[in-house]
């Protein structure tokens, strides 16, 4: 639904948005007027002290004006509640009593003044609930008023007044503006909300340095974030409409899916024991990744202790430790990776901290467990990292030189430019710096393992492809790694040295342009076939999320619920598209997701896929069973809507699955990997 448009420009809200927060405000007005009129009956005729008179007349026009006002909320939360997102017919009237609405602060204003001075000059000799009655009024007033002033704010559009042009066109008809000129608005609108959003970024990481790296990093996120949605004429609560009925459409097809359906996978595909050996050095090797977070996510897995055990540790002298690398909190951080690792300070070989955008922390050690020389890079944690995160998510590709070339691998296709210049940063520290020379003067017969978090894991990822032809016996565990990282045939070679670990419905690892594409269609498909008002469908996705249930059978005009059905064009998304856009052209010219205008990324190496067993919804205490099976690259096409997406992401959690899978294993993997035949997909 196109946000609703008053006062000479466009705003972040439409008609069919009212519902709630009128609803509130007019419960609480109600609670208002039937407080007032039982202080007005029960004190009528005895309003004879000092001011009585005024005090008499102050409450009579509120009562008025709190009447005047409930009935104007009435009628704005029954149109508002009319029609669909996709038929806002029925709430044409609506600007009317918006402009009603804003009028009627006009007189709630002057009347909470005048409380105010009542109460400060003309009180004295009255009841104390006369008084309070004021008092509270006056309050409240300032209140609600305060409050819709900050929700103008939020619903504030910068571009309003430049989307207003298109708005105008199309009701009159002219949806076929000149190619040209309609090109020209998008591009201007497209110039100043990379502006905006580059603005908000750069007051919201005040505290970061201002140097040409973070502008450049802000620059690109604010044509990511603003360009994704740009092109479409949607509100924020129509977005988060079409996530939740994606949501529940998502979890009826996983529950019509048919448990025995399988894939055929190909004879060099690995099976139970293979399975089970790497979920063991899989766990060994995640409690490195989760050490190179350092003591912020070490106090957070240990509330109670962390800090304790720490707490001698971050005063401890560096001096004796200058041989390792420095950086901020050394002690601290290299304390709790020596608590989670169990290793002793001579197993270091080298230890960096330093942590500017595209060159981020981690340590070389060598793990005599397993005979191998360990390279960990810690994922994101700080705002520093975030920023450079988006842009190697889905943004900025620049090329890997890597001596793959001679493998077949194309060397001109793009990767994600933050994770490729990290991973250049840490291979120069590697090899330039000589620390891996030194790592294996030491132990010789060691081999070389990498492994990684998050952001980590696709630094490592790329790293073990750099490091491969020197290092043929390396090995990389890379764990909730982004998605849209490698080219097909870089994925491909990478199984032979790299295994990947997803739990669940993991957002990052299903996080590419193409994949965040397909979402934004499926959102306008969604939305533009769901026959519910807005607010029925929120309602229901907030219960449905926090307390699970049946999804609700909302009617649409996808009965069949085929996932593929999802995909293909519809006429009624183009009047959520802005003319002139790149989504407006592929839409209307039928252009699929089987003929993509971004190069298609891949995950790296072999993937293993955990789940968990059991229903999706249980209490918060319940016991977790995991299993485990092998997957490939297109189980993760298309991004899984769930309250899970950002906590299967987090290190412990990952890690916790893990240990759960290795100490309970007999039970715990997919009855497919019995099969060498079949391997089965979720």
């Amino acid at each position: 639904m196109p946000g609703m448009v008053v006062f000479g420009r466009r705003w972040g809200i439409a008609s069919d948005d009212l519902v709630l927060p009128g609803a509130f405000e007019l419960f609480i007005r109600v609670l208002w007027w039937i407080a007032t009129v039982v202080l007005y009956a029960t004190h009528k005729g005895k309003f004879d002290c000092h001011g009585g008179a005024v005090l008499h007349s102050y409450i009579v026009v509120l009562l008025i004006l709190l009447a005047v006002i409930i009935l104007t909320l009435c009628a704005v939360v029954y149109v508002s509640a009319q029609g669909t997102i996709m038929n806002p017919g029925p709430r044409r009237s609506m600007p009317v009593l918006v402009y009603l609405r804003a009028v009627l602060y006009i007189p709630e204003f002057v009347w909470a003044c005048l409380g105010a001075v009542w109460v400060s000059d003309s009180s004295g000799g009255c009841e104390p609930a006369e008084i309070g009655l004021v008092i509270g009024a006056v309050v409240a007033s300032w209140i609600i008023l305060l409050s819709m002033i900050l929700g103008l704010l939020i619903v504030f559009d910068p571009l309003g007044s430049l989307r207003r042009p298109t708005l105008i066109g199309e009701a009159s008809g002219l949806r076929d503006l000149q190619s040209s000129e309609s090109s020209q608005l998008f591009y201007t609108a497209r110039s100043l909300a990379v502006r905006v959003w580059e603005s908000r970024l750069r007051l919201l990481c005040c505290c970061l340095p201002q140097d040409d790296n973070h502008r450049a990093a802000f620059s690109s996120i604010s044509q990511l974030v603003s360009g994704f949605f740009s092109d479409t004429d949607l509100v924020p609560s129509d977005i988060a409409a079409g996530l939740a009925l994606l949501h529940q459409e998502q979890d009826k097809m996983e529950h019509c899916r048919d448990p025995d359906d399988v894939i055929p996978h190909s004879p060099s595909s690995p099976i139970r024991e293979d399975l089970e050996v790497e979920l063991e050095k899989a766990a060994h090797f995640m409690q490195f990744a989760v050490a190179a977070y350092g003591w912020p996510l070490y106090v957070y897995s240990n509330p109670l202790t962390g800090l304790c055990k720490l707490s001698g540790d971050c005063c401890h002298n560096r001096n004796t430790e200058s041989d390792l690398v420095g950086g901020d909190n050394f002690g601290c951080n290299f304390s709790s990776i020596l608590h989670v690792t169990g290793l002793q300070y001579r197993d270091f070989i080298h230890i960096s901290f330093h942590n500017q955008i595209y060159e981020i922390p981690f340590f070389v050690a060598l793990d005599h467990k397993r005979e191998a020389v360990l390279v960990a890079v810690r994922g994101t944690l700080s705002l520093k990292v975030s920023s450079d995160y988006i842009i190697v998510l889905m943004f900025r590709r620049t090329e890997l030189h890597t001596s793959c070339k001679k493998k077949n691998i194309e060397m001109g296709t793009k990767y994600p430019k933050g994770i490729s210049q990290a991973a250049n940063y840490i291979y120069k520290k590697l090899v330039n710096d000589g620390i891996l020379s030194q790592a294996f003067s030491i132990a010789p017969e060691y081999r070389l393992v990498i492994t990684g978090h998050s952001l980590g894991a696709g630094t490592a990822s790329l790293l073990a492809a750099l490091l491969h032809s020197t290092y043929p016996t390396l090995k990389c565990y890379a764990f909730s790694p982004p998605g849209g990282l490698m080219s097909k045939a870089l994925a491909e070679y990478s199984k032979q040295f790299v295994i990947s670990v997803v739990l669940g419905k993991d957002l990052v690892p299903r996080l590419s342009i193409p994949n965040m594409e397909d979402l934004k269609r499926r959102i306008l498909k969604m939305v533009s076939n769901c026959n519910k008002p807005k607010y029925k469908i929120l309602l229901h996705g907030c219960w449905y999320e926090v307390f699970g249930g049946t999804p609700d059978d909302f009617p649409t005009e996808m009965e069949n619920r085929r996932e593929e059905a999802l995909n293909q064009p519809l006429l009624g998304e183009e009047s959520l598209l802005v003319p002139g856009s790149t989504s407006y052209h592929s839409i209307s010219s039928d252009d699929s997701p089987t003929h993509p205008t971004h190069l298609p990324l891949f995950l790296p190496g072999r993937i293993i896929y955990i789940t968990e067993e059991g229903p999706s919804r249980r209490h918060c205490f319940s016991q977790v069973r995991y299993r485990a099976e092998w997957s490939n690259e297109t189980a993760f096409h298309s991004v899984l809507i769930s309250p899970r997406m950002v906590a299967d992401h987090m290190p412990d959690v990952v890690h916790r699955a893990l240990c759960s899978l290795t100490s309970d294993r007999p039970f715990s993997l997919c009855p497919s990997s019995h099969s060498n035949s079949h391997l089965n997909v979720i």
